[in-house]
């Protein structure tokens, strides 16, 4: 009964995390759109930045349906909202220094390192969804899941690519821009691994 009771705080715990990571994501991409010398980059981030207010809205109902407060604070969730801040800080910092193509690769490594943390708690909400025996617990995360999870592989697959293509630039090598996982649609880790391996086909 106890660990049954853990496992659903835990659960609770990772539907907060995901909702702050959705809050933070909001942060990190109006910094990031700021930072954005390419106009397609910038277009692709200011799309992923409504998406992710959707986010937002998606997991507030689910909270909300499961007599959540969506309001409330865990350890997990200061964590989290520390390292959006963090990230929005970076991005200014390399702002401030006065190399705009510079700054942009921080906000493209940011927005990776951001979409990481985001589209592993959408993993794991999938997760439950699949594990749980309760039906409707189940029922309220798929729906959310089925919703969401697209958009993450999207956000994360997409902007690593957009980061080693414009270091790629950086260096003074052909680079594929926009991104060969934008061009083929990406959303998966294996269409992100076939995508960068047929780039040089595209140069």
């Amino acid at each position: 009964m106890a660990k049954a009771q853990d496992n659903a705080q835990q659960l609770q715990e990772l539907l907060y995390q995901a909702l702050e990571t959705e809050l933070g994501g909001e942060l990190i991409y109006k910094a990031a759109i700021d930072c954005a010398v390419n106009d397609d980059l910038r277009e692709e981030w200011e799309g992923y930045l409504e998406e992710t207010q959707t986010h937002q809205r998606v997991l507030t109902s689910v909270l909300e349906q499961l007599k959540l407060d969506p309001a409330a604070q865990t350890p997990g969730r200061k964590v989290l909202s520390h390292i959006a801040n963090s990230l929005v800080k970076a991005m200014e910092m390399a702002a401030q220094a006065g190399d705009p193509q510079a700054a942009q690769l921080v906000a493209a490594e940011c927005v990776v390192l951001a979409e990481t943390k985001d589209h592993m708690n959408w993993d794991l909400i999938g997760v439950a969804a699949g594990k749980t025996k309760d039906k409707d617990l189940a029922g309220i995360l798929k729906q959310a899941y089925d919703a969401v999870a697209p958009d993450e592989g999207h956000h994360l697959y997409h902007t690593q690519g957009w980061s080693r293509e414009l270091w790629i630039e950086s260096l003074g090598y052909p680079a594929v821009l926009p991104p060969p996982e934008e061009q083929k649609q990406v959303e998966t880790a294996i269409g992100a691994a076939r995508a960068e391996q047929q780039r040089d086909k595209l140069l």
